[in-house]
């Protein structure tokens, strides 16, 4: 009886394992399949925009969605960015941004993901970051920052150049 109870336990330990190890396997898997659908996601975002595809743009954010530019004045929620992007898109000129590099990360629970990248435009290198969710079964854009990368030993000069701006800017700001 005893043979049998430790014969029943070793090949229960041992099927457990296996199930494990495919579990973890399978996370795996999944966890680059969603990678993809990200990828592809802010790939079509890009693309939409590069094409002034106003409508296929937009639909890639969520409702909520806020999109910080490269001007410190630039905090946009999504019916804010829309009016002002809509002009750009209008005109068939809207931005186009290639991307040269991209770290993404997705949360254990596959539901969220966060990315940074840096991404050739008409203003030089710029940096990207951003949160996409998942809705709907669909990955869309949540929060999007975009800022303009200035190597370090050009700091002072871009300080300076700005200088005047910013103070005015904190100014404004501090006084609320």
């Amino acid at each position: 009886m005893k043979k049998s109870l430790f014969i029943a336990f070793l090949l229960l330990t041992v099927f457990s394992w296996n199930s494990l190890n495919a579990q973890v396997k399978n996370t795996e898997e999944n966890i680059k399949a969603v990678k993809r659908q990200i990828n592809k996601t802010i790939g079509s975002w890009h693309k939409a925009a590069a094409s002034a595809k106003f409508e296929d743009y937009f639909e890639l954010m969520t409702e909520d969605a806020i999109f910080i530019g490269t001007d410190a004045t630039e905090n946009w929620t999504l019916p804010e960015f829309k009016k002002f992007s809509k002009p750009y898109f209008d005109a068939g000129k809207a931005w186009s941004f290639s991307t040269l590099e991209r770290n993404l990360y997705v949360h254990e629970n596959i539901m969220l993901a966060w990315f940074d990248e840096l991404l050739d435009t008409q203003m030089g290198i710029c940096r990207g970051s951003g949160v996409l969710m998942k809705e709907d079964g669909k990955w869309k854009i949540h929060h999007y920052v975009l800022s303009i990368a200035i190597p370090n030993e050009n700091v002072d000069e871009i300080t300076a150049i700005k200088k005047e701006f910013d103070t005015k800017l904190i100014s404004k700001l501090t006084k609320n």
